[in-house]
């Protein structure tokens, strides 16, 4: 049975709550991902993605330099795995609370984190979802 560590992405980008939206950005576009974890005194605060700066910051005409990702962090209520769990367990989790991406914890610490898309290269990579997913990022 494979466990979420064998697919998770590694050493995820980990803000804290203060950092300010500009920071995030760039991290996004250095890294080339599409979202942070937010953490606050080194816990799991939330989820920062590329479309909540879009949406909470720019679209509402406030300054990346001054807002913060805690205060536009779509997702609050994370929902973590931890990174020995199976697979299953993490899609049972997926569909119960509706989310598109878990953070994986060693105990309270952000180790990884998987996306729909990753389980969905690992489940059924014929799918359009898993070849979507599986394509070279757009740089």
């Amino acid at each position: 049975m494979t466990s979420i560590k064998e697919i998770m992405r590694q050493n995820p980008v980990c803000l804290d709550a203060g950092a300010y939206v500009l920071e995030a950005a760039r991290a996004m576009r250095d890294q080339h991902i599409g979202n942070v974890i937010v953490t606050r005194d080194g816990r799991v605060f939330g989820i920062l993605t590329d479309r909540d700066i879009v949406v909470r910051c720019l679209a509402q005409d406030k300054d990346m330099r001054q807002c913060t990702c805690g205060e536009v962090c779509s997702s609050t209520d994370v929902v973590t795995i931890s990174r020995d769990a199976p697979i299953e367990q993490a899609v049972r989790l997926m569909r119960e609370r509706a989310v598109r991406r878990l953070v994986v914890v060693d105990g309270e610490e952000p180790v990884g984190i998987v996306s729909l898309g990753d389980l969905a290269k690992e489940r059924d990579r014929a799918s359009a979802l898993g070849e979507i997913s599986a394509a070279a990022p757009n740089l």
